[in-house]
């Protein structure tokens, strides 16, 4: 084994999944100059993301939090199912607090704003390959204002997307085929939770939180 190949020189392996050329372009020309690191593969979606880290193996994976078609969640938990060890760093550009908390709970390394790459990529890339656990400053203080909130129940998430689309009570409980009254009763927790004045200003704050993805 010569030098170059030694354990010491060998360089961190790098998978990119975004659905944004122009992003991946960034990730490209960042890592391009670092003697440590090296980009090995890109994939526009999360299905090909899961290809991609099979053949590749990476020692970190940027993965997009939010794709057409499958999420980077689910391309990222498929990948831990598989691969236990396997350490992702969630890029987005939002900074809600149940992204961040399903993100991290899935397995996710790090958390990284896209706003923030060309600052904090490659230190970030190196100390989750480290093994440490990254949450930029800016989403821990969101996550902080939320902490002892009482998260919302699935059913109530489900009614939420309803009201988002413009359904009445009357409207939504047709679909899930349940009473109105049950539909109120879940509106009525919901607002409480989300300390929300209206059913508006409940879809207001479970987008701005990630709750709701448009």
């Amino acid at each position: 084994m010569n030098e170059a190949d030694s354990p010491s020189q060998r360089r961190i392996t790098v998978l990119a999944v975004d659905d944004h050329p122009l992003l991946r372009d960034g990730i490209s020309a960042a890592l391009a100059d670092q003697p440590d690191m090296v980009l090995v593969g890109e994939a526009i979606d999360g299905p090909t993301g899961i290809q991609q880290f099979r053949q590749h193996r990476p020692d970190v994976t940027l993965m997009d939090l939010q794709m057409p078609g499958m999420s980077g969640i689910e391309a990222m938990r498929t990948i831990l199912r598989e691969f236990p060890d396997a350490r992702v760093i969630m890029l987005t550009t939002y900074r809600g607090d149940a992204q961040v908390m399903s993100a991290l709970q899935s397995g996710a390394s790090a958390f990284l704003l896209k706003e923030m790459l060309r600052k904090e990529l490659r230190d970030t890339i190196r100390a989750v390959h480290a093994g440490r656990r990254i949450i930029p400053p800016a989403v821990a203080a969101v996550m902080a204002e939320h902490v002892g909130d009482h998260g919302l129940s699935q059913r109530e998430i489900e009614v939420l997307k309803y009201v988002a689309r413009g359904n009445s009570n009357r409207e939504i409980a047709v679909q899930l085929g349940v009473s109105e009254d049950t539909i109120k009763g879940h509106m009525k927790r919901l607002l409480a939770k989300l300390d929300a004045k209206d059913r508006t200003h409940a879809v207001m704050v479970a987008l701005k939180r990630g709750i709701l993805d448009v």
